[in-house]
């Protein structure tokens, strides 16, 4: 696994992982050409360490990728905490599963997990009764599919196109995984070992993955807070928050819960 460190001189880094389709480079810049959250971070005193999944951007792409599981990731990142020491973990979306199972293994390992509307482990999540995606090639998403994820009116529109161009295809086991065909996604064990780490869940009020009560039924399962952004007045932001107008000012929401629990 690929990981780019933005070196400072804070307390612990922050390892940055992408969710499903993506690279690391959602962290390093919006598609407009604004701050990204890595560099961000590493300027408030945060070293940063920015990830590619295997199989995704500068890790490059294994032969049996279209079958690779969610497992790989967690076991990729286990090899790097075992390298850099306790870290913070800071998922999105379909990597949110990856850190929960991540902070069961290894909850010594991390300084706490912030999950930015993470996918729930598998014990909570509806099974998917549909047929599975055929594991024989990877899935690529078509910019209509990609769009659904950018439906915030804070996405910078005008730049759809450069963002779909960072748009790489996926395992489709992974994404099998994601949608709980059959009961595949990732389950914890023992969710009594994640009360030792401190954990945050993030939520956007204009998320059409996460609608509802969510990321409020993960953070009661895994015992961690819960911050909707809507109450902290920020108002219209969506599943891409890192890459919206205002991604700053989330950055700065998790930061501050950062200071307040591992400063």
């Amino acid at each position: 696994m690929y990981a780019e460190v933005l070196p400072s001189h804070g307390v612990a880094p922050v390892v940055f992982v992408h969710g499903g389709a993506h690279t690391g480079a959602c962290y390093g810049g919006t598609p407009d050409g604004r701050p990204g959250w890595a560099p961000y971070f590493a300027e408030q005193g945060w070293p940063a360490i920015v990830t590619d999944w295997p199989g995704h951007g500068r890790s490059g792409r294994p032969a049996d990728f279209a079958c690779m599981s969610g497992m790989r990731v967690v076991d990729a990142l286990l090899a790097l905490l075992e390298r850099v020491g306790p870290a913070v973990l800071l998922t999105h979306s379909m990597s949110g599963a990856f850190g929960w199972k991540l902070a069961e293994r290894v909850p010594d390992l991390l300084r706490a997990v912030v999950g930015v509307a993470p996918s729930p482990p598998g014990n909570i999540q509806p099974w998917w009764s549909w047929p599975a995606y055929p594991e024989l090639q990877p899935i690529q998403f078509s910019r209509d599919e990609v769009r659904h994820f950018t439906a915030s009116p804070r996405f910078p529109a005008d730049a759809f196109e450069t963002y779909y161009q960072s748009i790489v295809p996926e395992s489709a086991r992974v994404y099998n995984e994601r949608l709980n065909v059959r009961g595949m996604q990732i389950r914890l064990d023992d969710p009594s070992l994640l009360g030792r780490i401190p954990m945050l869940i993030v939520s956007a009020d204009t998320d059409p993955n996460h609608r509802g009560s969510t990321d409020a039924d993960t953070a009661a399962f895994v015992g961690a807070d819960h911050i909707a952004l809507a109450d902290r007045g920020l108002k219209d932001h969506g599943h891409l928050m890192m890459l919206e107008h205002g991604n700053l000012a989330v950055a700065d929401v998790i930061l501050e819960w950062l200071d307040s629990h591992i400063r």
